[in-house]
């Protein structure tokens, strides 16, 4: 579905109420290009975002140790 974004503001919370019922996607559109887009949440939408990311960064080494690789300014 695609809606003008002056029709979308007028709109916005009825469009919102339709979309948790249909889950079909709206785009928002400006001067006929579309500009952003509006999707249901996914039913598991209750987990937390704390803590989303734990354990899934790696540090292979420490970022003050020098490295062996000599630079165009050393020289």
């Amino acid at each position: 579905m695609h809606i003008a974004a002056g029709e979308f503001k007028a709109t916005c919370l009825k469009l919102m109420d339709d979309l948790s019922q249909s889950n079909e996607k709206i785009t928002i559109t400006k001067r006929g290009k579309a500009v952003a887009q509006l999707i249901p949440m996914p039913e598991d939408s209750d987990q937390s975002l704390f803590g989303y990311l734990k354990d899934s960064v790696i540090s292979y080494s420490n970022i003050m140790d020098p490295i062996e690789e000599k630079w165009d300014a050393e020289s």
